[in-house]
């Protein structure tokens, strides 16, 4: 049966693989992009190499099939992505690597002028998390198994609230964070930042 485990280096590549086959607003984007990886090394990579101790997995038969990642402190990890991870992409990827109009450049553009969470978010809800299950194993509670675990560590140290990200035209992400107590916070046709408050330990 599928169940909720700590990350383990051996899972590096399989999510990699979850973060492309949910990349298109939750459906999947393989074939869609030139490099199918540039996806995993923008949304998966940073938080495997900085805090990996924030890092679940849905384990199915041995095989990672969908995570929970977590910054417990966005701002102090937007500087330490701009120092230590955004360089390494920026020399491997420069602006104008793939068609101006592709997925991939798109894609090179965030890594080139990484977006920055909003100062009076990150200030109230300093945490933040990424949150992606493959097809086979959604529909199985294990979404909201896998943040309680992540949002129960991170009030046991400390920390007053986490936001995430979703694309707007995702109904069904949107849904599914408010019934976990998440909150919007700001809104357009693009993107929604979503919120909750975590409990004074």
């Amino acid at each position: 049966m599928p169940h909720i485990r700590q990350y383990e280096a051996h899972d590096h590549d399989s999510l990699y693989e979850v973060c492309l086959r949910t990349g298109a607003n939750g459906d999947d984007a393989t074939g869609l992009y030139q490099v199918p990886t540039i996806l995993g090394e923008v949304y998966v990579g940073p938080y495997l190499e900085f805090h990996p101790d924030l890092s679940w997995v849905i384990d199915n038969d041995g095989t990672a099939s969908g995570y929970v990642l977590g910054a417990p402190d966005t701002k102090a990890f937007e500087s330490r992505c701009e120092s230590e991870w955004w360089p390494q992409l920026r020399e491997r990827y420069p602006l104008g690597s793939f068609a101006p109009d592709s997925l991939d450049e798109e894609v090179v553009g965030d890594i080139h002028v990484p977006p920055r969470a909003d100062q009076r978010v990150a200030a109230a809800y300093p945490a933040h998390l990424h949150i992606d299950l493959a097809p086979e194993v959604q529909g199985l509670r294990l979404g909201g198994a896998l943040i309680s675990v992540l949002l129960d560590t991170l009030t046991a140290r400390g920390v007053a609230g986490v936001h995430l990200g979703v694309a707007t035209a995702n109904t069904r992400a949107l849904g599914f964070y408010q019934h976990l107590g998440f909150a919007v916070l700001s809104h357009d046709e693009s993107g929604t930042t979503m919120g909750k408050l975590l409990p004074p330990t």
